[in-house]
Parts: structure tokens; sequence; C-alpha cells
């Protein structure tokens, strides 16, 4: 992707200046005033570096780049003035959250070196944003694989919830989803601590008594305890600790935290494992839904909503039967896969990854399991 600047200003012969001393360094791009700035930064961006003068009709500079800021958080952002005064100044830095701040007129020297400095910021931020995103994220990724060989049914309901995670993220279009679907993932790290009897009854929707429910109860804490050992999952180790919180602030911990005071990605994720729990247990969707609607107080309604419109947009899927060892990446499994001999290898709900079809491969050499197995296909990927 090519790096680009934007310049804002009201004044087109600035902006045809800019373009002229610096097109040969950069891909330069130019709007004429606020509101079309915005208008760039939604439609043509992402800017590496974007630069506004302050003195603009209509909208200045300081809340152009606020506004700016909001839509395109990563871009960084330089101020230019002719009005020198320290209070524009501090005001630029702390509701635009600027960069540099230069005054006009500014000779094309420093310019450039604010641009170079601004671009190089902008790849570091990337950079990191990538390592977080990506590299962090395979990371746990890879983890999450290896634990589930270790309790398949934990890590199998785990996978489920991950996705319906995703897909309410997108609907509701969460700032860095990439620590919800972490957190989706790990949500069930403390469960290697649970005795396998417990999360049994819990996959299959059986109640606990009290003794098992306080056990099983744990399991969050313990997760979040150990993913706080990793850095830069502070966020993700609180939403884990907050999966079992009802938005009316029952359940744990118990903290008095209720409503928008729990984090939003725990309170996504307990709809989810909710949901997921009403579904494995034998519901339908509309019957899962009714139930969570009975329960209301134990969720956020506004989540209520984009699960409905979650769901009502799924493709449909049909179950097939394939081979073992013709499984491809991504397919979802339809059904636990269990050696002949009963024991359970990986639950239903399980996205097919290069690890577990390894797995699968190996347990069908040695005839342990059966040559077919029922997945999840879209309709759609079939026509």
């Amino acid at each position: 992707m090519v790096e680009k600047i934007l310049f804002v200003d009201d004044d087109l012969n600035i902006l045809s200046a800019y373009q002229r001393q610096f097109h040969k360094q950069f891909h330069i791009e130019t709007a004429l005033g606020g509101d079309l700035g915005l208008a760039a930064i939604a439609n043509h961006g992402p800017y590496g570096v974007i630069v506004a003068d302050m003195r603009m009709p209509g909208m200045n500079g300081i809340q152009f780049l606020s506004k700016a800021r909001v839509i395109a958080p990563d871009s960084i952002r330089v101020m230019l003035t002719g009005n020198a005064d320290q209070q524009t100044a501090i005001d630029a830095v702390n509701e635009g959250n600027i960069f540099r701040f230069l005054t006009k007129p500014c000779p094309p020297n420093i310019m450039l070196k604010t641009l170079n400095a601004g671009m190089e910021q902008y790849r570091l931020v990337m950079a990191e944003k990538e390592l977080l995103e990506k590299t962090l994220s395979g990371s746990v990724k890879v983890l999450t694989d290896v634990l589930t060989l270790v309790n398949p049914m934990a890590f199998g309901r785990a996978s489920r919830a991950q996705r319906l995670v995703r897909k309410i993220s997108a609907d509701l279009k969460v700032d860095k989803p990439w620590q919800m679907e972490i957190a989706a993932m790990l949500s069930h790290l403390g469960c290697i601590m649970i005795p396998e009897e417990i999360l049994a009854k819990v996959c299959n929707g059986i109640n606990l008594s009290e003794s098992e429910s306080r056990i099983f109860k744990t399991h969050p804490q313990i997760g979040s305890g150990l993913i706080s050992n990793i850095p830069r999952l502070e966020t993700v180790a609180e939403i884990v600790a907050y999966q079992e919180k009802h938005f009316d602030g029952s359940g744990v911990p118990c903290d008095g935290k209720r409503g928008e005071e729990i984090p939003l990605g725990a309170r996504i994720l307990k709809l989810a494992i909710d949901f997921d729990s009403l579904v494995t247990a034998g519901n339908t969707n509309a019957a899962a839904m009714g139930t969570i609607r009975q329960k209301k107080a134990w969720y956020d309604p506004a989540l209520i909503e984009s699960l409905e419109r979650v769901l009502a947009a799924e493709i449909r899927t049909d179950i097939k039967s394939v081979k073992a060892d013709e499984l491809a990446l991504n397919m979802i499994l339809a059904e636990d896969v269990k050696t002949l001999s009963g024991m359970l290898i990986v639950a239903k709900g399980h996205e097919v990854t290069p690890l577990l079809r390894i797995r699968l491969k190996n347990w069908l050499k040695i005839e342990k399991i059966s040559s077919h197995i029922k997945v999840m296909i879209p309709v759609s990927a079939e026509k």
C-alpha cells in the first residue's frame, strides 16, 4: 500500500505549492477545508501523515484534527498556524494529539524534515499494530491449537464462541477487534484446572451441583491470571476475568461493576458463550435467543440486537461427510471427532487448522478414527 500524505488548507494556492514542493518525495493529496479533508480521510485513506492549517473557516485545524483522530487514529497529525501563541499550541496538542506544531510560513526544509519524521513515526505505529494484530494473534492461535490437544471440550467451546465474537465485533465496528478475538480464543484457558467431568456437564448443557458450579466459576480468574503474564494482553486478561459477569452486576467477579462498567469484550463474550451453550444443548437459534431474551438482565441489550442481526445474516450451511485426510482449512467440524474407543480428540464447532489436520491424519494412519468426518460447508461455496 502506498503511504500518502494529506494537506488540508483553505487556500488553494498553498495546497498547490505543497504539491509542487513535495510530490517527488511523497504521494501528496490535498483537501480544501476541513469538511473535504474528513471526506478524503473516510473515502481515500489511510494517510500516513495529515497536515492541517489552524485558521480555516467553518472548522479550524484543532477541530479538524480532533475529528480526523477519531476516523484515522493511526495517522500522524501535524498543525500549521500563523498564530504562534502558547494556548493554540496547547489546545492543538491536547485535543488533536498533534505530532508536530509548526508556524507559518514554514521553510520547505523544515516541512520536509517534519514529513519524514511523521512518516517514520507512522511506520513504527503500523509495525506495532501488525505485531499486535497479526504476530501476537498468530502466536495465540498456535497456543490454543496446542491446548486443544490437551482439553478438546473446553477449547472447542472457545472456538465456537470466537466466531460469534468476531461477527458481533464486526457488526458493532468495535475498536481493536483483535483483542476481542484473542479473549475468546483464550476464554477457557483456566479450564485446564477444571475436572473433566465438570467440563463435560457444562459442554453438554447438564446442570452443575452447587459445589461443581463453584469450581467451574473459578476458571475465568485462573485464565485471566495466566494471560496477564503476557505483555500487551492486559485488556484481554480483563475481558477473560469478566466473561461470567452479568449486565445487572450479578455473577463473578463480585466487585460491584455493572452495565457499561463491565468491559465491552466481556459483555460480548458472555453473550456468545451462553448462546453457544444453549445451541449445543439442542436448542434452535430461535429458542436460544428466546431464552436469552428471558434473561435480558444478564446481557447488554445492544449486544442482543447485534447477535440477532448476525444470526439473520448468517450464510446457510450444509452438513457434508468428507474423508478425514481431505479436510480443508477453515471447514467447521459438525460433530465431535472421537477415536473408535470413544476418546474425544476434538469437539464439534472447531475450525480446521493445519495442526488439527495433521493430527487427524496421524490418527487415521493408525486406524483409530473413522475415515469420514461431518463438516459444515456454506451453501454458497458450492454454487
